[in-house]
């Protein structure tokens, strides 16, 4: 539950000469029973960094496949304390930092100091708070999170300006979470041809390691962005696979096969030379 298993993933890739692949999976998606097997594939499969999500019913920074999950996931009974307390149970096995991707909703209804100590205490390294900006994180979150060492992380976007970027790689610990396009969550079906150069200049304003997410879905799309980029977030692609899967009537085994093999794909290219064992 501290800043620096984030920070010791970054150094530890680095001397790989490689960047961290950062899967997201809703918790809970399609129940918390399943995550908890889903979570152990994505380490098996590669991960160095896992996101899950906190299911909300009003995902404004998400696309239908990523709603869609967040609504299966509430319908099976998941709520942030179960999913906190699961994840509890499952963190030193993993063996791999958690950042918990959330919106504000959740947080203020369970209480900004208790979340905080709630998701230490369950072994989370990291919140990325999608839609709340740094300066009204200044004011509650960000003093909450740093008091038990968890680590605030900000969304950039393409139309951020350099005074953004700035305040944004101040107010962020770990990681900076680069939008690789504008709109919602889901898979493209290209990357953009201006993003090595966006991100480039954001780790020089920044100054820490930064993270593309948003729009990945491929191996081919991985390997790119990973050569510029300090870590790569898949998600959406990741999410449509459970939701196809679980239409298909397969089995909580199967489900975890299906996305490891597809993980194992998706870092094919960024395969760890160890395992990391920062923990």
């Amino acid at each position: 539950m501290t800043t620096q298993h984030i920070n010791r993933v970054f150094e530890a890739c680095a001397e790989e000469k490689r960047a961290a692949f950062i899967p997201f999976l809703c918790g809970g998606d399609p129940d918390l029973a399943t995550t908890r097997l889903l979570l152990r594939a994505l380490v098996k499969g590669g991960a160095d960094i896992i996101e899950v999500g906190v299911p909300f019913s009003d995902p404004i920074a998400d696309g239908p496949v990523n709603q869609r999950a967040a609504c299966r996931s509430l319908e099976s009974g998941t709520t942030l304390t179960k999913l906190l307390a699961l994840i509890g149970e499952e963190r030193a096995a993993l063996g791999v930092p958690i950042v918990l991707f959330t919106y504000f909703n959740p947080i203020f209804a369970m209480g900004v100091e208790r979340f905080a100590t709630a998701a230490a205490e369950a072994g989370v390294d990291g919140v990325l708070c999608v839609d709340l900006p740094p300066e009204e994180a200044a004011e509650a979150l960000t003093p909450a999170l740093g008091r038990v060492d968890l680590a605030p992380i900000f969304l950039l976007a393409p139309t951020s300006s350099k005074e953004r970027m700035r305040l944004v790689g101040e107010s962020s610990r770990g990681f900076v979470y680069y939008v690789s396009r504008l709109g919602v969550t889901g898979a493209a079906t290209d990357t953009g041809g201006d993003l090595g150069s966006d991100v480039k200049t954001v780790k020089r304003l920044c100054k820490m390691p930064v993270a593309v997410g948003f729009g990945i879905s491929t191996q081919e799309q991985v390997k790119e962005v990973a050569e510029f980029a300090d870590g790569v977030v898949v998600g959406s692609a990741l999410v449509q696979l459970i939701e196809t899967a679980v239409e298909g009537g397969a089995s909580g085994e199967e489900l975890v096969e299906v996305l490891y093999a597809r993980v194992a794909a998706l870092t094919a290219d960024l395969a760890r030379k160890k395992l990391l064992g920062i923990f």
